[in-house]
């Protein structure tokens, strides 16, 4: 009876039309680190199919330089290492001495097995988009300088993980809050901005800092993590926290649908510039995104933002990717192009970061670091590319027949 009752509850919440339903994949990069991230043995087959090849199949594997990407794979190995698949080669990696590329990239042939990652209806093609680590100009008191409050989580933002209560659903998570004995969607990103009476802001007293542009900070939410440097110099990382359980929506198609923008120019870039010469009109466009992101303060030491595996990610060869798909903390060899080139760009990378706009099977996001250069790269990034995942010998995950098998 007890158990009915259970799923009733969880029934009634999941008939909550307007309460948001979602994955537990995170928005953005989660602050603690878990004790341990089980890989997918099984692939949803409705996102992906793990196909295995041979090396020579990787456009690019026998040049790139193993080195960089060698020091991200031993920040995977601190988490993926408690794991039974896991812990024989990353024992091997530690003990490792000679770390010159061709004596990585054999360690790689020799312990792992390449899989090319295929979309559900079989192709090999998906979109390959980038993101970085801002700075933004900030204050720990508002002005009329810094207008623009980051938020921290407010207390009553509810997040019930329903696989806790029912197995079947443990693949997601709900957030709303309560509106007397109904428990109803949180605030959308229009609702938490607007004020609610009296100038007062609805999340009046959970101010962490504030910023001095809005555009800024709507992409810091889109990135996850930042810096924000203060009037005397100090230097603040910042880090996700929570999502108000609002689904992303990208404000740039819906310029190009709307016909104010190119396809071409639909960047963070291009959409910078729509708002600067669109002032009035900013506000309307950014609340098309009910998404929120909410931060805290993180320790100015931090080798880097952490991502979901929760480990510092690497500029250049860490990977935000659906874990319906990609196991994380896995490599993940990525054949694409520069941005905005034709010019190829082939690198070991590691799955070590999730996002809430990273859906699919061949579909992920190039981490490109911290600085003008990383933002300019990553802004402009919207290439083709194929995914192989490398899984040390003895993985045997679920094959799906494609069209292109024999």
């Amino acid at each position: 009876m007890k158990k009915q009752l259970s799923f009733l509850n969880v029934t009634l919440i999941l008939l909550l039309s307007a309460c948001t339903i979602e994955p537990i994949v995170p928005s953005v990069v989660p602050e603690k680190p878990p004790v341990s991230i089980v890989p997918p043995h099984i692939v949803s087959p409705d996102v992906a199919t793990l196909r295995v090849t041979k090396w020579g199949a990787l456009t690019g594997w026998a040049t790139d330089d193993m080195r960089p990407a060698w020091d991200a794979f031993l920040q995977s190995c601190t988490v993926l290492k408690n794991q039974q698949l896991w812990e024989e080669i990353c024992a091997l990696a530690d003990l490792m001495q000679k770390r010159d590329s061709v004596t990585l990239r054999q360690f790689f042939e020799r312990h792992f097995v390449p899989y090319q990652v295929l979309n559900s209806d079989g192709g090999g093609d998906g979109l390959i988009t980038g993101y970085y680590e801002p700075l933004l100009k900030g204050s720990r008191k508002p002005s009329k300088r810094y207008r623009y409050p980051l938020y921290t989580t407010p207390d009553e933002l509810l997040i019930v993980d329903l696989g806790e209560v029912y197995p079947e659903l443990k693949n997601l998570r709900l957030r709303g809050r309560l509106e007397g004995r109904r428990v109803v969607p949180y605030y959308s990103r229009s609702e938490i901005e607007k004020d609610v009476g009296n100038g007062a802001p609805r999340l009046q007293g959970h101010e962490l800092l504030w910023v001095e542009d809005a555009v800024e900070l709507f992409f810091l939410q889109i990135q996850g993590s930042g810096r924000v440097e203060m009037e005397d110099g100090e230097i603040v990382r910042v880090g996700y926290q929570e999502q108000n359980g609002h689904p992303y929506k990208s404000i740039g198609k819906l310029l190009v649908e709307r016909g104010e923008l190119s396809l071409d120019k639909a960047s963070m870039q291009g959409i910078k510039e729509w708002g600067r010469r669109n002032p009035g009109r900013l506000n309307e466009l950014l609340y098309q995104n009910p998404s929120y992101v909410f931060f805290h303060e993180r320790p100015t030491d931090s080798l880097g933002p952490l991502g979901a595996l929760g480990v510092p990610l690497t500029a250049g060869r860490s990977l935000a990717i659906d874990p319906r798909a990609i196991p994380q903390g896995t490599p993940v060899f990525l054949s694409t192009t520069w941005p905005n080139s034709s010019k190829q760009l082939h690198r070991l990378m590691m799955a070590q970061d999730t996002g809430g706009a990273i859906k699919g099977g061949v579909r992920a996001d190039f981490f490109w670091g911290f600085g003008e250069e990383a933002a300019n790269q990553a802004g402009k990034m919207k290439q083709i590319g194929k995914m192989w995942v490398l899984m040390p010998n003895g993985y045997v995950p679920r094959i799906k027949a494609s069209s292109g098998d024999n």
